[in-house]
């Protein structure tokens, strides 16, 4: 985290729990009493399902605050979700009161993501642009519709080729589901390792993208703060392919 963001005074009076109730499968990037950031692995739901309540980054959070006291008053809040597969920076709120700040004032903070892609992007740099509708199957698409679709912005950047794939950096101007493996899939360049919308595993192990930094403001202090998730490097692995 950009030590400038931050935040001094009562935030940082927060002592975090005893190692030994440390989340697994997740880093704690940043912690205090109103917020708590971390990285996620990919392949963690973010919250429950039908079919898994248990294995995912809300019900670990939840033990960690309550410190192994299931009936601790103490609980996090989700702010937003990021896909099973997406790995990388993920904020809850420790208070509806912080969780009805950050989810209003969400539009307004910076997202970037990292993502590796099939091909060579013939427009080295700019922005996509389109309604995005889900269907019935639970699968989203850009449609034309402008009163039924959701208006999906994304910016992106390419950061290195090879003969195979393109490293881009995406800036996510509106948070719509399936967001930028829509984009990307519709613009004949999939994230690698999407069994969804892409060529499938190819032999990749994963999907190829990550939520590398979130700026906010602090729901109380109001402090600008950057966090930010190191690439996975198996990124740099699937570029070499």
């Amino acid at each position: 985290m950009d030590k400038k963001s931050s935040p001094a005074g009562k935030e940082n009076d927060f002592k975090r729990p005893p190692k030994k109730y440390a989340p697994k499968g997740l880093t704690i990037l940043y912690e205090d009493k109103d917020i708590l950031v971390v990285d996620k692995i990919n392949g963690l739901l973010t919250i429950s399902t039908a079919g898994e309540k248990e294995n995912t980054a809300h019900y670990i959070l939840n033990d960690y605050v309550q410190k192994g006291n299931p009936k601790s008053h103490k609980r996090v809040y989700i702010v937003h979700r990021l896909d099973q597969d997406t790995s990388g920076v993920l904020v809850f709120a420790k208070s509806e009161k912080a969780k009805q700040y950050l989810q209003t004032e969400w539009a307004h903070f910076s997202k970037t993501y990292t993502a590796v892609v099939h091909g060579q992007l013939k427009e080295k740099e700019g922005t996509i642009s389109s309604y995005l509708l889900e269907s019935t199957a639970y699968k989203v698409f850009s449609t034309e519709d402008t009163v039924k679709g959701k208006l999906a912005e994304t910016g992106y950047k390419v950061i290195k080729e090879t003969g195979n794939f393109s490293l881009l950096e995406i800036q996510l101007y509106t948070g719509r589901k399936h967001q930028i493996r829509v984009h990307f899939a519709e613009l004949g360049h999939a994230v690698a390792g999407d069994k969804l919308y892409g060529k499938g595993k190819m032999g990749i192990k994963r999907l190829a993208l990550h939520a590398t930094t979130l700026t906010i403001s602090h729901p109380f202090s109001k402090k600008q703060m950057t966090f930010e998730a190191p690439i996975p490097s198996y990124f740099r692995v699937i570029m070499k392919g």
